[in-house]
């Protein structure tokens, strides 16, 4: 397999480049003067860096919002949920674990397989792009967190995505969709930083255009002979953006929060837009 990610010794030579651009399996982005595949979410959503770098310190977070959001929405017992995007499922084990019948998805193949580990007859994971049709009719909540939206290349294949998550839901079902604040990001990007985990030193560089945001993660693992270098792109939407979204697929956003502790939301001090959205 050829991989799609960047190392300062570049695997995808040119060559590899133009054949799978000929074989239409890889489509290319330019941006700051790099070029970024189309899907560079595969990859990197499935590095072991990624879930090092986003969720190991986060579980005290993870667990507390769940518990506060769940004793405002008070599902039915018998409840079924959909995490989308659920990466190694640690939202989807957590909701699990109050009795619910949880099923989540991700693109991500390694992630999938790690989260198997946790399955058991109310907890399921599959592999699966969000932009593809999942289950119809058949969930009565779905859920969407840590901004694991946004990162396609093109509005249909948001659209699509939005698509999936409507049909999947019973009428009257419920979506909670966790993004990122567009003005408040912008307000506070902190243009370059690092972090060291576990001996790993990842170096950030962060910046924006009119329409996404960008991050370049540099990392350097004493286990690996060349660094490693990633760039994530992420929509700046909106709330009037997912208004938008949600309308064309029967679903009318009822509640938004601002930040884990569902605070109200503040369009310039708001760290998070969080949604509570209803099918029609």
């Amino acid at each position: 397999m050829i991989e799609t990610y960047y190392e300062r010794k570049v695997f995808l030579f040119p060559f590899m480049i133009k054949n799978l651009i000929n074989r239409g399996s890889l489509h290319l982005t330019k941006i700051k003067g790099m070029t970024l595949p189309a899907n560079w979410f595969r990859e990197w959503f499935n590095s072991p860096y990624y879930h090092q770098l986003y969720f190991e310190h986060n579980e005290k977070e993870a667990s507390a919002f769940i518990n506060r959001l769940i004793d405002h929405l008070h599902p039915a017992a018998n409840s079924l949920m959909l995490d989308v995007a659920c990466g190694r499922g640690r939202h989807s084990k957590l909701l699990a674990d109050k009795g619910f019948d949880v099923t989540g998805i991700d693109i991500a193949p390694d992630s999938i397989l790690f989260a198997n580990k946790f399955e058991n007859d109310h907890l399921h994971f599959y592999e699966h792009d969000m932009r593809l049709p999942f289950w119809i009719n058949y969930f009565n909540y779905a859920f969407n967190f840590f901004t694991s939206f946004g990162y396609f290349k093109t509005d249909r294949e948001n659209y699509n995505a939005i698509r999936t998550i409507a049909q999947s839901l019973k009428r009257s079902g419920t979506l909670v969709l966790d993004y990122l604040n567009v003005h408040y990001a912008e307000d506070r990007l902190v243009h370059k930083s690092q972090k060291e985990i576990n001996g790993v030193i990842y170096y950030l560089t962060k910046w924006y255009d009119e329409t996404h945001f960008y991050k370049r993660i540099v990392i350097e693992d004493e286990n690996r002979k060349d660094p490693l270098e990633f760039v994530e792109r992420v929509a700046k939407f909106s709330l009037g953006d997912f208004n938008d979204m949600f309308a064309f697929h029967q679903l009318q956003v009822q509640e938004v929060y601002g930040n884990y502790e569902m605070d109200a939301y503040n369009v310039k001090e708001s760290p998070r837009l969080i949604m509570i959205a209803r099918k029609k």
